[in-house]
């Protein structure tokens, strides 16, 4: 039976698996061990972080952990979860309907950025892609919970506007939405720097909207 999650009130990942017995469970470990993790994905990967130099990092033992997460990929979708919710708290509204077309299409691309208020998520993102064959609970966990529900809002947006009538009913939404996603990750690989990256929900809203506007 997979192990039921829920959250402190401090919003660090707890896990009601059955008793175990022993001292309640500190927040504070929890969390600790969860950076530990997310700066170990980011700087070596899933395959090569290891749960001991987790432990190391957040100043716990092995035990400690294991009494947590009985394995690495547990543990990670929980520190993945764990960003997620972070950004979502993080995230202000985004009134469509009170945004002028243009204005709401530029806002939409924005919010499409992987590093909208996570400025790892390409390395994240891109090391999980690298590791879908032996791993693919992971991209399949982060295409889920990070990349689909931000594609899927570009598509909204246009439908909206195309409601209002802003934008020419025959657009493919999807389309436009696949594409503004990815220029983010050609303009990294492309060595363009975080401020130019920043500004091309601008610069795709240029391009675009003379197309898209009705």
């Amino acid at each position: 039976m997979t192990p039921q999650r829920t959250e402190s009130a401090e919003g660090s990942p707890t896990r009601r698996s059955g008793p175990r017995g022993g001292r309640p469970r500190d927040p504070a470990v929890d969390e600790a061990i969860i950076l530990a993790t997310r700066r170990r994905l980011v700087t070596h990967g899933y395959t090569q972080m290891a749960l001991g130099d987790i432990a190391a990092d957040a100043g716990v033992t092995r035990p400690t952990l294991y009494r947590r997460w009985p394995n690495k990929l547990e543990l990670v979708i929980d520190a993945l979860d764990y960003g997620f919710r972070a950004q979502t708290a993080a995230t202000p509204p985004f009134p469509v309907e009170d945004m002028e077309p243009r204005e709401a299409f530029t806002e939409a691309i924005r919010r499409v950025d992987p590093c909208y208020h996570n400025p790892d998520a390409i390395v994240l993102q891109g090391g999980f892609i690298s590791e879908a064959d032996r791993v693919p609970e992971l991209l399949a966990h982060v295409v889920e919970r990070a990349v689909e529900p931000r594609v899927s809002q570009v598509e909204n947006v246009l439908r909206q506007l195309i409601a209002r009538g802003a934008v020419h009913p025959a657009i493919d939404t999807r389309t436009i939405a696949t594409m503004v996603f990815g220029a983010y990750f050609g303009a990294f690989l492309r060595g363009d720097d975080a401020p130019t990256r920043a500004a091309l929900a601008d610069k795709l809203t240029a391009t675009l909207w003379p197309a898209l506007a009705t």
